[in-house]
């Protein structure tokens, strides 16, 4: 079914539209380098939103984050793979040199493996009042109390 899927280009806020309709637990995105949106038969089934790390010690100028890789429920089998393997092939057209990501431990993780990331590191949870979210407007989800891999590839 992959063969089937075209890519297009997307506007963060069309991104961001499909990922309030259809993620399971992340927000919209606030910017980003670039979007991508994985069209079946005519319908935007998927989206692919990277930006630089969120992490600071990860900050690199080569190196970009997927920060939201979402499908929808109608979207054919491999498409967040097609997705993942994309943005990957946008990211080196710029120069780019790496493309990190992170799943919640509960997840397997296949799309990546099957778009030739390798798992990284492990993240350490936090609770509310802690981490990243005492900065001025950053907002604590609970699903921060799941530890998350990071995934990378080099390019």
């Amino acid at each position: 079914m992959s063969k089937l899927l075209k890519l297009i280009p997307l506007t963060l806020k069309e991104a961001n539209e499909f990922v309030i309709k259809y993620h399971r637990h992340n927000k919209r995105c606030v910017g980003c380098k670039f979007c991508l949106g994985a069209i079946f038969y005519r319908t935007l089934v998927g989206v692919a939103i990277v930006g630089r790390p969120i992490a600071r010690k990860l900050a690199d100028p080569l190196v970009m984050e997927v920060n939201r890789n979402c499908v929808s429920p109608e979207a054919p089998k491999g498409t967040c793979s097609f997705l993942y393997s994309r943005s990957m092939k946008v990211w080196q057209s710029m120069g780019g040199k790496k493309l990190i990501t992170y799943t919640l431990e509960t997840e397997s993780g296949a799309s990546l493996r099957g778009a030739g990331f390798k798992q990284e590191a492990i993240t350490q949870p936090f609770k509310k009042g802690k981490g990243w979210t005492t900065r001025k407007g950053r907002v604590w989800q609970k699903i921060q109390l799941i530890p998350r891999i990071r995934w990378g590839l080099d390019i």
